[in-house]
């Protein structure tokens, strides 16, 4: 008995394993998924350290601050680091710029590009063809805030084994939560990636971004991202760009970047008429029509299109250390040259647009617990923009409760002539 039950021991054993390589509905088996490359990646706490103990060395150029919020017990911190080189000019006359990266969590070469990215600013790392004295030429006029990794809980999740999350830590797509056409699902919605949460900045991630963004007025956004090399700006909800000269000029802006740093590989338009489907409440759609950041872009910096769709690390990553420098460098010189050429581009854009210069001079303020300063305009459109999408749902509710009740009024009526037939044969 003892010899035949081996076989069926073994049996279970590899059944039991089988079982143990699947993650959440994706089979991690075999060479079916890379692991992280630990010798290319910092862990999340470790980039972390690394950044603090890189503002500790430059307080004369940087600065940092943890930002937390909390909702129904599920915290986020987020750390957000200030690079202001030249404290004599006044922050609101120089040109402002946020950089986002890490916000969903497996797309981990994002961050490694914010951690070099500050390196450079601080002089303590070079790439090819930089000219010092240039760069600090042009930084004295610009203030930048970085936040380096934005979804810190998910992208524990990440690194605890579950390689292909991008939610945050209760499972919502930061990416997802915005305001601005929030909640609509297309027919290829996938609710295991594109959990929008249970309202318009449900989670404390996206309000701290939110807030940010308020008290900070920039003139340029950048949400960092990987899965393919794309530079996107609005609209993700839709499968166009806005209309106007300023929508020219951000195309003219991803025109000239693509042709310097991507070799025109680089998809260029706008998120939903470029990658293949629409994205309803993403932060870049509302940072261009709500915050009214003149220059509202998403970069898509690395992705393996090779790579199987159970291999998300490959898929998301550079996994080879030659990739991983050159992807790295070649975007951290994009940024250079925005930090560059992006006063350049918003002149362009003031002086055609003169009547409507209001439009990019500061950011409106949302007046509640989460926000800061400033007039109520913003506020009226975001909460008008809601609105709308309140009412398109209550009329969505009236034309299903018609349906019903007439459904159930001739269903009555059907009743009604049934029993007066049956009336009518047994006289």
């Amino acid at each position: 008995m003892g010899s035949t039950s081996l076989p069926w021991l073994s049996f279970l054993l590899l059944s039991f394993l089988q079982l143990s390589w699947v993650v959440n509905g994706r089979n991690l088996s075999g060479s079916s998924f890379t692991l992280i490359k630990r010798d290319l990646y910092h862990s999340s706490d470790s980039l972390i350290k690394e950044v603090k103990a890189l503002v500790g060395r430059h307080p004369e150029r940087l600065t940092m601050e943890t930002v937390s919020a909390e909702n129904k017990g599920y915290i986020a911190d987020i750390l957000v680091v200030t690079y202001n080189h030249v404290k004599e000019i006044a922050d609101n006359v120089k040109f402002r710029i946020l950089l986002s990266f890490g916000q969903h969590g497996r797309e981990l070469i994002t961050s490694e590009v914010a951690l070099r990215l500050l390196r450079i600013l601080s002089e303590e790392y070079t790439i090819p063809n930089l000219d010092l004295v240039s760069l600090n030429n042009i930084l004295e006029k610009l203030v930048i805030k970085v936040v380096p990794m934005e979804n810190l809980n998910g992208r524990k999740l990440v690194e605890s084994g579950d390689l292909c999350e991008r939610r945050n830590g209760r499972g919502v797509d930061l990416n997802r939560n915005w305001s601005v056409d929030w909640g609509k699902k297309e027919k290829d919605y996938d609710p295991y990636e594109e959990n929008p949460g249970s309202a318009p900045f449900s989670e404390p991630e996206t309000q701290i971004m939110r807030k940010l963004t308020q008290s900070f007025s920039p003139h340029i956004w950048v949400n960092v991202h990987s899965g393919m090399e794309a530079m996107f700006m609005p609209y993700d909800h839709r499968n166009t760009t806005p209309d106007g000269f300023a929508s020219d000029i951000m195309r003219a802006m991803l025109e000239d970047l693509n042709h310097r740093h991507c070799q025109n590989r680089c998809l260029v338009g706008s998120g939903g008429g470029s990658v293949g489907y629409l994205a309803h409440g993403t932060s870049t759609d509302y940072m261009y029509d709500i915050a009214k950041v003149p220059m509202s872009f998403t970069f898509e910096i690395f992705g393996d299109s090779e790579a199987s769709s159970k291999d998300c690390f490959k898929m998301f990553n550079p996994i080879d250390l030659a990739t991983f420098n050159r992807v790295i460098n070649n975007w951290c010189a994009a940024f250079l040259t925005i930090f560059e050429t992006g006063p350049r581009w918003l002149d362009k854009i003031r002086s055609e647009v003169l009547s409507n210069s209001d439009r990019w001079v500061s950011i409106d303020s949302y007046p509640d617990e989460e926000l800061v300063g400033g007039n109520n305009k913003g506020r009226k459109m975001e909460v008008i923009d809601f609105g709308m999408q309140e009412l398109r749902t209550y009329f969505r509710l009236f034309l299903v409760s018609s349906v019903l009740l007439l459904f159930m009024f001739c269903t009555r009526i059907s009743k009604s002539k049934s029993r007066l037939l049956l009336s009518s044969a047994s006289l």
